[in-house]
């Protein structure tokens, strides 16, 4: 009944002609029934409640009998004793403190599972003292009836009723939505209502109705003594009570996160860690390693993209941390288990501190690392391998790591013409370079050096012969004469080659560090990285190898700035170059090769290299075509602009459903 209605009500309209109130026994009879019941086994309360009997609207009550009512079986064997009395008693509303749950499924607006997801319909109403609690992304636990026989033959009676036994079938959602909605028929849209609210102190939550729309996100259950999950193929129960997540292990169920892997950080909602009553109380995202069921995902390849000030190094450093740790291991088609390599590419001087502990880092947050399983604290097997080009000098100075210099010998560029074909070069002319290398190796060998290769193209007579034969034009020949100057810093420096140090280079549980701050010459710089990781690359995914070590070994390759490396272009050089990282990227899982590239500009990154990475860790970025870029699901996209540093979305399909985790408060290694 309207609001109206009642204030508009005239007491006379319900009197009948001698203006005797009319008492209406309408829907009296079960209440009567259930009242009875009571006043059996409650008959001593008879005398002080009292309470009418309803018989034709008369009252059969004798004044002199102190108000108890007569026998209605008088005429009863037992001569009209009083066997029963009537008993009311009334129900205090009393809101608790703190109710067992947040609230009851509502069906208010129907209560629907959809299997596209698309029409779904799930709300819970949350009650006033836990309003407080609830966030978008909060993690739910509703509990299913029991089910006959634990198979689904059917439900049981009391399960029917709702009487709370659960078959331990629990759905997990997460809270997809939260609204206010008016609790009484009113209008608070008026001038009465905003300058009565401007002055009061706080809203009375029993006013208004706090509905949290809730996205399931599978079933989970109890089978052979393990927790395990399942798609949602089930309704609940309207009215049944929804619960927070609390334990650590069901919320890793509900997620699918892994127990052990490589960890990447906390779980969190709305920034803010989730907290459960274990120890410690927070839950630990890993990323799955193992062969028990599919590849290690480090092997299926990993994006780091944030912007600025995000903390993306910070991140990457942690994670590199843990590859490091003393007890990963994998195993080899030999039998052996063995340690990974990892090889990152540091165009500003910051990966090789992780030989370094990290002074903030103080003996409590080390021992609660410990206790959480967290690799931290210096890798001493870190060597920055430093390339030797022109006069250009480095520093070092920001680690204490092993320096070992070297350079990119010429003769790699035999198999690789593109090092040395710069961004200018059309198809013709690269082919023109390709002959004129062949050539130039077939003349001078395998160890020829940059310096003979200018002095060759050098040369009119070669010039004119290779025109009048009709194999190289003399204008495409001069196009390539002029690209391929200007290397002479590059190639062939004083220091070893790197081909030379491959074994050092590439170390079971070993980090080398390739630094390119100190190249200020930005294509001398490109060229070192691309002919180092193509190496890297070439020989992991070789039947044939000419470096055993590089084939045997578990390797990570690590790039920053990725997206100056591996972008969509339309050179000949750059098609070379995505092609071969995405040769690697398609079968660096069986060849236990990992790409793990970091950039704030992912959106640069060519998208044939984009569709292999399988694990993506997404820090602000505040440019909306390179959050457009990493394609994450929605619901995170619209957070990514908005999180404080360490704060990082990770979408890693294989692995879990997409999750919001909080960072490590320390970088685990030295970091300036």
């Amino acid at each position: 009944m309207p609001l109206d209605d009642f204030t508009e009500y005239d007491p006379d309209e319900d009197a009948d002609a001698s203006g005797a109130p009319v008492e209406d026994d309408a829907g009296d009879g079960p209440a009567r029934d259930v009242e009875r019941s009571s006043a059996e086994t409650d008959a001593e309360k008879a005398p002080e409640q009292g309470g009418d009997r309803s018989d034709g609207g008369q009252d059969d009550r004798d004044p002199s009998d102190g108000g108890e009512d007569d026998d209605p079986n008088a005429g009863d064997e037992d001569g009209g004793a009083d066997e029963a009395s009537l008993s009311y008693e009334s129900a205090e509303a009393v809101t608790p403190e703190r109710a067992d749950g947040l609230g009851i499924l509502s069906v208010s607006r129907g209560l629907r599972i959809d299997e596209a997801g698309e029409e779904t319909e799930l709300q819970a109403y949350v009650t006033a003292p836990n309003r407080e609690d609830v966030r978008m992304g909060t993690y739910l636990l509703v509990p299913y009836p029991e089910r006959v026989g634990g198979t689904g033959a059917g439900i049981s009676g009391d399960a029917a009723l709702g009487t709370g036994r659960s078959s331990g079938e629990r759905l997990f959602c997460r809270v997809a939505s939260l609204e206010y909605a008016q609790e009484f028929q009113s209008d608070d849209a008026s001038e009465l209502r905003a300058r009565r609210a401007m002055v009061e102190d706080g809203v009375d939550e029993t006013d208004y109705k706090f509905l949290a729309g809730l996205e399931p996100v599978a079933i989970i259950y109890e089978a052979d003594g393990e927790r395990k999950r399942r798609a949602v193929d089930r309704v609940p129960k309207p009215e049944t009570t929804v619960h927070r997540a609390v334990d650590a292990d069901e919320i890793k169920t509900g997620l699918k996160i892994p127990g052990d892997g490589v960890f990447l950080g906390h779980l969190a909602v709305g920034g803010e860690r989730v907290r459960t009553a274990a120890s410690p109380p927070t839950i630990d995202y890993r990323l799955r390693d193992d062969y028990a069921t599919g590849d290690p995902l480090l092997f299926r390849h990993t994006l780091v993209a944030g912007g600025t000030g995000s903390g993306k190094t910070h991140a990457a450093k942690n994670v590199l941390r843990q590859v490091l740790d003393d007890d990963r291991t994998y195993p080899m088609d030999d039998g052996r288990s063995v340690r990974p390599a990892v090889v990152q590419f540091d165009p500003q001087d910051e990966y090789a501190q992780l030989h370094d502990d990290n002074p903030a880092l103080d003996d409590d947050a080390a021992r609660r690392y410990e206790r959480e399983g967290i690799a931290h604290g210096g890798h001493d097997d870190t060597i920055a391998f430093v390339p030797k080009v022109g006069a250009a000098s480095y520093d070092g100075g920001g680690h204490r790591a092993e320096q070992v210099e070297f350079t990119v010998p010429f003769s790699m560029v035999r198999s690789n013409p593109w090092l040395v074909a710069g961004s200018g070069l059309n198809d013709n002319q690269y082919q023109a370079l390709h002959e004129l290398l062949d050539r130039f190796f077939g003349q001078y060998g395998s160890d020829a050096t940059y310096d003979q290769f200018v002095s060759f193209l050098d040369d009119p007579a070669l010039r004119e012969e290779l025109d009048e034969s009709g194999r190289v034009h003399e204008a495409t020949f001069d196009a390539v004469f002029r690209r391929v100057r200007g290397f002479g810093h590059v190639f062939d420096q004083d220091a070893r080659p790197i081909t030379e140090q491959v074994r050092q280079f590439v170390r079971p549980g070993g980090l080398s560090v390739v630094p390119t701050y100190h190249i200020s010459d930005s294509r001398a710089a490109e060229t070192v990285v691309l002919a180092v990781a193509t190496l890297l690359v070439d020989e992991k995914l070789s039947s044939d190898p000419t470096y055993d070590r590089i084939k045997e070994t578990p390797l990570l390759v690590g790039m920053d700035e990725a997206h100056n490396y591996l972008t969509d272009a339309e050179s000949v050089q750059a098609r070379h170059v995505i092609s071969t990282f995405t040769d690697a990227a398609k079968q660096g899982r069986k060849e236990r090769l990992g790409l793990f590239l970091v950039t704030q500009d992912p959106q640069d990154v060519d998208d044939a290299v984009f569709k292999q990475l399988n694990t993506t860790i997404v820090l602000n970025l505040g440019d909306e075509d390179a959050i457009s870029a990493v394609n994450i699901p929605s619901a995170l996209e619209r957070k990514v602009p908005y999180m404080e540093q360490g704060q990082m979305v990770v979408y890693s399909p294989d692995n879990s459903e997409p999750v919001e985790l909080v960072g490590l408060e320390h970088c685990l290694v030295a970091h300036e």
